[in-house]
């Protein structure tokens, strides 16, 4: 579900599809409702990887032989309906929907709840301080596809993680085809302290 499109529809009365960038996550809901709808649009697109990998975990438990790949497989498409959205479709005939970075985060946080402590801060200082969303997604997926390679190695993780990371950074990059492509040109559209106001 696109949270940010019906929190905007319901507080702001506004269609989020028709603000800056057009898409439903926290950032383009910060820029069309403020900072505490922007905040609770990442809250809830988080919380939907992170149920996705859960709901996963319990209808098929870690003693069924190769469950990991389906919570693997989970988490992906968790991040994959969240950036192309069925429902968004529906309400206003618009497909893509986010970038990705909330859910990826989440479904990670999911296998191992430590991510957020190396992605979060990042992600924050790439956010408010460089001031583009868009490298702050990517950065988020190469993290958690580096941390689950660390502990894998190290620590004896399902080496399937990493492949998660993989996935996610494939879907993250492809929802952010014209971020990339503007941040190339220098046309980026910036948030934080450089924002334009």
């Amino acid at each position: 579900m696109p949270t940010g499109y019906f929190l905007i529809r319901l507080m702001k009365k506004q269609d989020i599809t028709k603000v800056g960038s057009g898409r439903t996550g926290g950032t383009n809901a910060m820029r069309a409702g403020g900072l505490a709808i922007g905040v609770l649009t990442g809250l809830t697109d988080l919380l939907k990887g992170y149920l996705v990998v859960l709901i996963s975990e319990w209808l098929v438990p870690s003693s069924i032989p190769h469950a990991v790949w389906i919570h693997v497989f989970a988490g992906a498409l968790g991040v994959l309906g969240h950036n192309w959205s069925i429902w968004l479709y529906l309400f206003a005939r618009r497909f893509n929907a986010g970038a990705g970075g909330a859910p990826t985060v989440g479904a990670a946080m999911a296998f191992w709840p430590g991510v957020i402590l190396i992605c979060l801060p990042i992600a924050m200082v790439v956010v408010f301080i460089v001031g583009y969303a868009s490298i702050a997604t990517i950065s988020a997926a190469v993290l958690i596809t580096i941390a689950f390679a660390v502990r894998a190695a190290y620590y004896g993780q399902p080496w399937q993680y990493i492949f998660y990371g993989l996935l996610a950074l494939i879907l993250v990059c492809w929802a952010l085809r014209p971020n990339i492509q503007r941040l190339v040109k220098g046309t980026e559209r910036r948030v934080g302290i450089f924002a334009h106001k």
